[in-house]
């Protein structure tokens, strides 16, 4: 892998049926995202982020692929795309697609084949059937829903499916087959290795049109076991192959995984891990439970609040594994994304923005921006079930999902449509933060954004291949950057204070709230600051 221009990157996420509508339909598009290019570049980021921009009937917002080399009618088309890859390009920004390869959408060509077939292909299935009732079966339910679908015909039997019934798992076959369960596919049964080729022509198809790489849905679901890791390591094997190939024909070529990657001999197949916003160790730093519940682990107190009650110590235990297995795994972290909240989400205020945002940008990560996140956009609750957005009763994914707002005209200059034809509703409040508000003013949280990515890329130390060190975990958290540069925030309204040996000889290059005095820091509450000698 020689994708070196990743570990100091700034990645900045598009959704983009919510970001910038052209055309006047209520739906964000390509030529949208094109129009704002100037804008993306102005906030110092390196690459784009895209959700699934293609062909779909939207039941789960896009990551139902109907067709994998073609853009959605709806954000334009392929040149479109390749249009907009050029001219973030010249902007020195590259450009990264989701690609979602472990199930596809009930109306894709393939699914459709196979369910007008009277039986099994004879050039192996690319979906996994039963004739028989598989019962409860396996898979990856949705709460109290089962995994194995009843075939609409006409092809009788059950089809296994990943989360909602019209996506549709692909078969990449299985660790441990039985006669007694006749859909178990071995890894290199015909219908598993049709899909690994297929995999890697969509991956061509797109990086020889200019493409940079692609962030992976699922990545690691693709092969099953009743051991969830045994079929993560499976898994990761798939993608062996593939980026031996990579290697070869894209060597630039970026793959980014949902996820950590499973530590297995022979060495990593993707770029970096992504520490995702809905796991344990993220939340424990931002989830206020502003936008519901992540039942799959324990709620607690988040270390960036007011409150003080939070600590550091769930996501500093998972980094220290993380980068445990080589010096310099590069790590995505991301301010929010499309799955769960916003930063800016329930009770949390811009002013408590700088800290985290200070945190997210000078630690030792990939850092990935959220649309929206750059100007204090709120989750929303209560938003509409659009597309799939509640996927688990405990929470809607709607409220981060809002349309970006530009100014005070009308639809917060979103699009020109009626309001009620907008994707989703914007923030109806009149105090709603705009880019047009914040631009160029002083202590704006856009300001705030643009003048510590524009820190970050001036200073080496504070990119990924510097080494972090972290100097104080509690109140005010401290941590040394190259061994020459300090940061510290203090996420809690009570200020907080530290000495340490790091602190002497200090001053504050950058921020707000940080005095330094000898070998000691006083922060006053949400505070933060970059110091070096």
């Amino acid at each position: 892998m020689s994708a070196a221009w990743l570990r100091d990157a700034v990645v900045y996420q598009v959704y983009p049926q919510s970001y910038a509508d052209s055309d006047g339909d209520g739906i964000g598009d390509l030529r949208g995202v094109i129009g704002k290019l100037d804008y993306i570049a102005s906030l110092g980021v390196d690459a784009i982020w895209f959700n699934p921009c293609f062909v779909s009937p939207f039941v789960d917002a896009g990551y139902d692929v109907a067709d994998y080399l073609r853009v959605a009618p709806r954000y334009g088309t392929n040149d479109d795309l390749l249009e907009l890859v050029e001219k973030a390009g010249e902007r020195g920004i590259r450009v990264l697609l989701d690609l979602v390869v472990g199930h596809t959408s009930t109306e894709h060509p393939w699914f459709q084949e196979e369910l007008a077939a009277d039986g099994p292909s004879a050039d192996g299935d690319r979906y996994i059937w039963t004739h028989q009732d598989p019962g409860a079966g396996w898979g990856i339910d949705l709460p109290g829903i089962p995994a194995w679908v009843k075939s609409p015909g006409p092809r009788p039997g059950w089809y296994l499916k990943n989360f909602y019934d019209a996506q549709p798992a692909l078969n990449f076959g299985w660790i441990r087959t039985d006669p007694g369960q006749p859909w178990r596919d071995g890894v290199d049964a015909p219908g598993p290795a049709r899909n690994r080729a297929a995999l890697r022509e969509i991956l061509d198809f797109w990086l020889t049109r200019g493409v940079a790489g692609f962030r992976v849905d699922m990545a690691f679901s693709l092969v099953k076991d009743e051991n969830l890791l045994d079929g993560r390591r499976a898994s990761a094997a798939v993608w062996r192959e593939i980026r031996e190939w990579l290697d070869t024909a894209y060597p630039e070529a970026v793959l980014i995984p949902e996820g950590d990657e499973p530590r297995v001999e022979g060495g990593f197949s993707f770029d970096a891990d992504f520490e995702l916003v809905i796991h344990a160790p993220h939340a424990s730093l931002f989830d206020n439970h502003g936008a519901g519940a992540l039942p799959w682990h324990t709620p607690r107190e988040p270390f960036f609040d007011s409150a003080g009650a939070g600590s550091t110590d769930v996501f500093l235990s998972s980094w220290s594994w993380l980068r445990s297995t080589e010096h310099d795994r590069p790590v995505v972290l991301a301010s929010a994304d499309h799955d769960y909240d916003r930063l800016r989400c329930g009770a949390r205020t811009p002013e408590q923005l700088g800290a985290a945002f200070t945190f997210l940008f000078t630690w030792g990560s990939i850092p990935s921006l959220y649309y929206g996140d750059e100007i204090g956009m709120r989750y929303l609750p209560g938003m509409p079930n659009v597309e799939g957005a509640i996927c688990n009763p405990a929470y809607n994914r709607a409220g981060a999902r809002t349309p970006m707002q530009w100014d005070h005209t009308p639809n917060a200059g979103f699009s020109t449509a009626l309001a009620q034809s907008l994707y989703l509703p914007v923030d109806p409040d009149p105090g709603r933060p705009t880019v047009a508000a914040q631009h160029g003013v002083p202590g704006s949280t856009l300001t705030l954004v643009r003048e510590l990515l524009a820190l970050r890329r001036a200073t080496p130390e504070l990119q990924g291949h510097a080494p972090t060190r972290v100097v104080h975990e509690g109140y005010p958290f401290a941590w040394l950057r190259g061994e020459s540069h300090l940061v510290v925030v203090n996420p809690r309204r009570q200020p907080a204070s530290l000495t340490v040996p790091e602190a002497r000889g200090m001053r504050v290059l950058w921020g707000s709230g940080v005095t330094v005095t000898d070998a000691s820091l006083e922060v006053d509450g949400f505070g933060y600051g970059v110091l070096a000698g």
